[in-house]
């Protein structure tokens, strides 16, 4: 699906983004899937090949690395890394550019919006990576076509919100850094992460809250469809959101715990009908963070402002997280997915009740230790089935080390330490329990449920 639309070039946010199998014929696209054990190292490896209608043929090598992150790492066999933040111009040339750092001076020299190059080589020939924080000009196209003899060159353009600049500098890049950094400051976690944010995007701490507030109203929004009833063929679990609140009478009194769990379900419903939600940190945890913050919200009646402030605390947590783990579950199991999402979240509930920002990292700490090892097994191959149970179990063990931490009770082991625990544990789990095809999902029912599903995706039973 997502290579379809993309190809296609349709947004996400397109209402046509299911009719992918219709529409890719449709458009004259011959579009093939091959599944191979081709020896790489990395679970979410693409091999991309693209033939245009003059025949000209294209190969590009990919990594999907989870939370909807991608780093293009070959192009035409030649080793290159793009993930979407620059302006990139690759020339293949059987010239040889010299030094590197003569080719620099030159490029810095005559494009201002000049970042960074990098050279590959391949056989006797060279592979030339510009990146630019702007597109290109005619101008520099006439430089560049009159300085080596060219081959063929390839241009991309982002598709990050967010883009990179060379020479940006963050102020911290993990949790000690940041506490150091805010020792003589005693700013909130939120205040730090728009700070973070800012200079990470070239923007400034007011746009960083508005443009959080805007997610916060998209994961809001989502919430509320869930709960409203969503409909979608092929999925395992359907409508179930609603529940809750209809049958409060019978359940274990809490009303936050309960908002909870409603909103989470909800979110994931949402997810699972194809509606357009927010990877938080990927789609498979999609509903433990904005879930839990926002039933703390509605349960406790508090501002949507500290909602957003929440979410904020939660997002830093995750650039931590990235810098020293990853999101993607076939890496490190469910643990990088929902457990990360649990330690997002209790940072994100702690800042909403007034925690300052060491309570708020020793909250996400705890939570993350909580959830070492969790295996990643899901049903029937669908993000569904026990994923609604972890992220439920995300969002009580968020809501449950905040209370403790706010209580006074010792995390014992520092953010940094417990995010390299838990990198260390996913390295080591089993294949099987990354995302594969283990556990729960090669159960009998698993397999029962897949075939049927599968029936009903490829219309073969009607």
């Amino acid at each position: 699906m997502g290579f379809a639309c993309g190809i296609l070039g349709i947004p996400l946010t397109d209402s046509r983004v299911d009719q992918y199998h219709t529409l890719v014929p449709e458009n004259g696209i011959d579009l093939e899937y091959r599944i191979l054990d081709y020896g790489v190292e990395h679970p979410n490896y693409y091999r991309i090949e693209v033939t245009s209608g003059s025949g000209k043929v294209v190969h590009i090598d990919a990594i999907s690395t989870g939370g909807g992150m991608i780093d293009i790492i070959k192009l035409e066999g030649f080793e290159i890394s793009m993930v979407g933040d620059y302006f990139e111009l690759c020339i293949i040339t059987d010239e040889s550019p010299g030094e590197l750092c003569v080719v620099e001076e030159f490029l810095r020299k005559e494009i201002k919006s000049f970042e960074m190059v990098s050279i590959s080589k391949k056989d006797s020939k060279f592979c030339i990576n510009l990146k630019t924080s702007a597109n290109l000009t005619e101008e520099n196209w006439f430089l560049l076509d009159g300085t080596w003899h060219i081959i063929d060159k390839y241009y991309f353009t982002p598709v990050l919100t967010t883009r990179a600049k060379a020479d940006t500098v963050v102020p911290f890049c993990s949790a000690s850094e940041m506490l150091e950094y805010n020792k003589d400051k005693n700013l909130e976690l939120w205040e730090l992460a728009t700070i973070y944010e800012s200079v990470r995007g070239a923007t400034t701490k007011e746009a960083v809250f508005e443009q959080m507030s805007n997610l916060v109203e998209i994961m809001d929004t989502r919430a509320k469809t869930g709960l409203a009833g969503t409909e979608y063929e092929d999925r395992i679990l359907h409508s179930q959101s609603h529940k809750i609140r209809e049958n409060e009478s019978r359940l274990v009194p809490g009303s936050v715990m309960n908002s909870v769990i409603e909103n989470i379900t909800a979110i994931m419903e949402a997810k699972s009908s194809m509606n357009v939600i927010i990877a938080a940190p990927t789609a498979g945890s999609c509903g433990c963070l904005p879930g839990t913050l926002l039933g703390v919200e509605k349960s406790l009646k508090t501002s949507r402002e500290e909602t957003v402030k929440g979410m904020l605390a939660a997002g830093l947590i995750g650039v931590f997280f990235a810098e020293r783990a990853t999101f993607a579950a076939e890496v490190g199991g469910c643990q990088v997915e929902c457990g990360a999402g649990s330690g997002m979240a209790a940072a994100g509930v702690c800042q909403m009740m007034g925690g300052d920002a060491r309570e708020c990292i020793d909250a996400a700490s705890m939570a993350l230790q909580g959830l070492t090892g969790l295996a990643c097994d899901p049903v029937a191959n669908r993000v569904e089935v026990p994923c609604l149970n972890k992220n439920v179990i995300g969002g009580m063990n968020a809501l449950s080390c905040t209370n403790m931490v706010l209580a006074g009770f010792d995390k014992v082991i520092p953010l940094d330490e417990t995010i390299d625990a838990m990198y260390d544990i996913g390295m080591k789990l089993p294949i099987e329990l990354r995302c594969t095809f283990g556990g729960l999902g090669k159960s009998e029912t698993s397999l029962r449920i897949r075939k049927d599903l599968e029936c009903i995706s490829c219309k073969g039973c009607k």
